[in-house]
């Protein structure tokens, strides 16, 4: 019995050690270039990401509102969890409307789609505090899941990386 577990464990690290050598040997040291799968989806995300962020910026609160699902979820790395819309409203009233900007790393967006769902966006951006024009900006990532719901895109899930 201790021999058959002895084999046993010896086939099972050979297996082992051999996967992972030829993962290794197949891993690419380059990323490939972003084409969108669906332009037409990639086009409607990034004028769907244009809608929000000019009404983040200029403090429209009824479009982004009106742009969030009611189920909506936000990540962010620094703040946590937010999941109640009107907290997150609230949340963007008291700290970013005049304070802050947002602006998109040009050709940074890749758009996947989800079947049945929607779509996945991600990006980086960066932000700019208003009260401190001088102060730099770094690039962060973000993410964004868009459903289309009722004939219109939602966000429903955000993760806000800085």
């Amino acid at each position: 019995m201790k021999i058959t577990k002895l084999v046993f464990n010896a086939v099972l690290v050979t297996i082992i050690l051999t996967s992972c050598k030829s993962l290794q040997e197949n891993k690419s040291t380059t990323i490939p270039e972003y084409k969108p799968d669906d332009q037409e989806l990639y086009d409607t995300i990034v004028t769907m990401d244009k809608a929000y962020f000019d009404a983040y910026n200029s403090c429209d609160l009824i479009t982004q509102t009106r742009m969030y699902s009611d189920d909506i979820e936000f990540y962010h790395d620094k703040g946590g969890v937010m999941t109640v819309k009107q907290d997150i409203i609230d949340a963007l009233e008291k700290n970013i409307c005049g304070k802050v900007t947002r602006e998109l790393v040009e050709d940074s967006i890749e758009v996947y789609p989800i079947k049945d769902y929607g779509a996945v966006q991600m990006g980086y951006h960066k932000f700019h505090n208003n009260q401190e024009p001088d102060a730099p900006s770094k690039p962060s990532k973000f993410i964004v899941l868009w459903q289309y719901q009722n004939i219109e895109w939602k966000i429903t899930k955000v993760i806000s990386l800085h």
